[in-house]
Formats: C-alpha cells, structure tokens, sequence
C-alpha cells in the first residue's frame, strides 16, 4: 500500500506528465527549416458559408465569380478539401491551430479558444514576417481585441454586421474603436488594400489573413448586386427527395426538414428557400469582388507571381439536400468547401488537385510556404508540394467531429469517416440509425447501406477505423461545455409540424424478436 509521500509523488509526476502531454499546444517552440524553401508571401482567404460548388467553374446554373474562377484557371482547384467540424467557430480554429476540434475544444460557435493556445501566424511572427488579421474571428462573442500572432488587427464582436445597425458602431482598428462605414465585405477588402501597399517598401514577408464575415445569413448584398438573381431559375435545387424511410434516411433528417435548418421552415421564417439562395448568390457577388482586388493589388505591387494564395470556406452549406438548409451534419454538401490556391512560380494553371485535403492542414501548407516545418502536435499535413507530386503519400481517411449544441437542438453529436469510395456516419447515444454509403454510386448519399448486408464488413471497417483514428487525435473523450445561446427548437404546424417523421425502415420489425 502507498505511503502518503509515495501518493504525492505519483499525482506530481501524473501532473507533470499532463502538462508534457499539453505542452505543444500551448508553447511556442523554434520551428525547423525546410531546406531550400525561400520564404514567400502568402494571402489567404476565408469565407463564412461558401459551399463548394457555388461558382462560376464549378457549372453553377447562373452565378458569375469571375475572379474565384481566375484562381483556378491561373492555378490549383483543390477539388476535395473538408473541414473537421462543419461550423464556423470549430472551423476557424483548425485552421488557426492545425488541430481536430476535440484537441482545440472550441466545439460551439460561443466559446473563446483555451488561454495559451498557439496559431500558426506566431511561428511567422518568430520566423519575420509581418501579419495581418482583417475581419471575422468569432471565436468567442465577448470582445474583439486583438489575438496573439497578428501584427495588424482588424475584426469585431462575433458574427459582425453587413451593414453598421447605427452610427456609433465600431470595429476594432489595432485596438482602437473606429466606425464601421458601409458594407462590411467591401470595407474589410479596404483595409485589406491598405495593409498590402504598406508592404511594398518592407523587407519582411508577409502574410495577409483576410477572413469575411459573408456569406453568413441574414445573406445581404452590396447595394449594387441586389435583385441580380431575382429571377433566376431554381429549379435546380433539391428538396429533399429520396430522404425516406424506405431508403434507411434517419429519423432525426426527416424530422429537420421542419426546424430551423429544415427547408419547410428555414431560420423560423415563411420566406422559404428561393428567396434565401438568392440572396446568398448576391451576397456571394461581393466576395468575388474582394478577391479581384486584392489580386489587383499584387499586380501593381509586382508580386503576383510569387505570392501564395489561398482560398477558401470555413464550411459547407446545404441547399435542400436532405431536405436541410445550412451546415453542421455529416453530408457532403456540409462538410465540403470550396478550395483554390495559386501563385505561378509553383503551380501550372488549371491543375487539379484530388487529394482530400483538411482545414487542419492550411497552418502546416503556409508554414511550408515560410520554409518552416510544422510542429509535430499538429494534426494537419502540408499539401504545398501535392499539385506538382500527386502521388506522394497523404491521407487514406478523412475524420469529421460534430459535437450537439443546444441552441441548435436539431443535429446530434456525430463522428463520419470519409474514404475514397465509402463514408461511413454514426451517431452517439441517438436511438436512430447511422449511414454508410458509396459516393462512387451515390453521390447524393440517398441509399443507406448501413444494414444492407453485402456491405456489413465495409461497415465495420470503417467503424473500428473511425474510432482508431479518434483514439490516436485524443478523440475519446467528448468535450462539453454549459450550453450557451438561445434555443431554436420550433416548428411550424401549417407544415405538418405536429408529425413526427416514421422510424427508418431497417428498425421496424412485423413480429416480436423473442
């Protein structure tokens, strides 16, 4: 039996062992060099909502993005990026770190990231390059000042506004209150320009974080796209058609399809579908805008050629598949998002990349582009050299986390394993059934063959996989928070919000078991 000084001892040495444990997250240590890399700048953007397929190249029906369109013609479409977690906050913050939502723990769109937590614009900073963060953070409501790892600071509190809701509100100008003066995406890409020409005499490289607060909702348009898509033919848009019991949907699917990211009754209003996608393609008609001018701004300053840019979208977003508007669940649409990058001394135009690539690797690709190598604890990998060496080895599987929030009751703790051919979806402690299904066949993921038995050895495959892969990130402990926010729990009677949606076939059984 131990002694009470033995006992002491053990919980020191258990302690010290933890902070050894945390210790890469949470100090900044001396990077190593890539050899022969020369430090470029580097410009990455960030959209809020932007799906994957919503531009010009991708054969949108009518949507113009000239300048989106520009970056991938002139160089890479990375055709199959994702993000670990389908929401802005937990997105935002893999990005930041180069870490799975369940080792970074912003799992909501309320809380701020740990105190100590490192971003990869640090190691630059370290490294002499000047940075710059202009626009939304969002992690965390309460404040915006400025955050570690930026020289230049622009942003606001949380979601931010398109257009200033009254004279005296500010935005935060490297910790000076200082008036927002007309709309946000245009006035974000100001300050942008500015920061960008004030490098031109430096000798330090940069790099420049332009993160939008568009296309989040309420989608509003610059005064000068409003109304263009008014018009527009949707009929294009699904609305949720073989989500059924038959095919093994979920309960819980069908029963959003009237809830607040149901299309029967999006964000609790009567405008319906048609008129919310119009306005997110007329809100989309700013950002492309943006880009135009910033890559303007590289050609006047020479450094077009050289300079690293990244686009992307922090998440998906649905438009009717599964009957469901916005983010959050494991579906393509919500957990695919719209990737390009360029700069034509590395890369041919019109290349196409696809591998599966992650949020969590954007840190790992722009401090390659530094000539730094990334810090092991990262979870992410730098594709920097992937468009012109497709074949090195990457990633098999691709892991998504969604953790249940209470102001958005409707989607559940979920965990989905992304392969090639096959995803795999499982849902914790939900009496429902999980999914899996061939993307090769099914691309709009209709036909669950969870319970098909030709495909019962794919699925636990893919299940003890999946759960491999969470207990080597650190996965097996589900993070909690005290629930924050409001709840959006309503429905709406006039579309049968009284009705609770049949219980997927596979469950329903014509006679007792035992």
């Amino acid at each position: 039996m131990l002694g009470r000084s033995q006992i002491i001892v053990a919980f020191m040495a258990i302690n010290l062992l933890n902070c050894f444990a945390a210790e890469p997250q949470n100090i900044l240590q001396p990077l190593e060099q890539h050899d022969g890399v020369k430090p470029r700048n580097v410009v990455f953007i960030l959209t809020d909502d932007h799906r994957y397929d919503a531009m010009g190249f991708m054969g949108h029906p009518f949507l113009k993005t000239p300048n989106l369109d520009a970056i991938a013609n002139n160089g890479v479409h990375v055709k199959n990026a994702f993000v670990t977690t389908s929401l802005c906050s937990p997105s935002r913050a893999s990005i930041l770190t180069g870490l799975y939502t369940h080792k970074h723990r912003v799992i909501d769109n309320n809380r701020t990231v740990p105190e100590g937590t490192v971003f990869f614009p640090q190691y630059l900073q370290n490294a002499g390059y000047s940075t710059a963060f202009i626009g939304k953070w969002h992690m965390g409501g309460h404040h915006d000042d400025p955050r570690p790892g930026f020289d230049h600071w622009i942003s606001f509190r949380g979601q931010g506004v398109y257009l200033p809701p009254r004279p005296s509100y500010t935005l935060n100008v490297n910790g000076k209150r200082v008036k927002q003066n007309g709309y946000i995406t245009d006035e974000l890409t100001d300050y942008a320009i500015d920061w960008l020409k004030e490098q031109q005499d430096s000798d330090k490289p940069f790099c420049l974080y332009l993160s939008h607060k568009a296309v989040h909702a309420n989608f509003t348009p610059a005064e000068r796209h409003a109304g263009q898509y008014a018009d527009a033919d949707l009929s294009f848009l699904p609305r949720g058609e073989n989500i059924t019991a038959q095919n093994d949907a979920p309960r819980w699917v069908r029963d959003q399809k009237n809830s607040w990211h149901g299309i029967d009754f999006s964000y609790h209003s009567d405008e319906g579908l048609d008129y919310l996608y119009r306005r997110y393609c007329e809100t989309l008609l700013g950002v492309d805008d943006s880009v135009g001018r910033v890559m303007e701004q590289l050609k006047e300053m020479g450094l077009y050629d050289s300079t690293l840019v990244i686009y992307m979208g922090d998440n998906g977003f649905m438009w009717g598949e599964h009957g469901l508007i916005d983010k959050r669940v494991s579906y393509e649409e919500s957990i695919r998002v719209p990737m390009m990058m360029q700069c034509p001394e590395l890369y041919k135009g019109g290349t196409v990349l696809d591998s599966v690539i992650g949020n969590i690797d954007i840190g790992p690709t722009i401090l390659h582009a530094a000539g730094l190598k990334a810090p092991d604890y990262m979870d992410g990998m730098s594709f920097l050299d992937l468009p012109n060496n497709p074949n090195m080895k990457w990633r098999d599987y691709f892991l998504y986390v969604y953790y249940w929030e209470k102001n958005f009751p409707q989607s559940p703790t979920q965990f989905a394993l992304r392969g090639d051919r096959f995803k795999y979806i499982t849902y914790y402690g939900l009496w429902d059934v999980d999914e899996l299904y061939d993307l090769t066949t099914d691309p709009g993921e209709t036909i669950n063959l969870i319970n098909n038995p030709d495909y019962k050895s794919v699925a636990k495959e893919m299940e003890n996989r999946l759960y491999e892969m969470l207990g080597e990130s650190g996965g097996m402990d589900i993070p909690m928070n005290q629930p924050a926010g409001g709840i959006n729990n309503k429905r709406w009677e006039e579309q049968g919000g009284q009705q609770s949606a049949d219980f997927p076939a596979s469950m329903v059984v014509e006679k007792p078991l035992n």
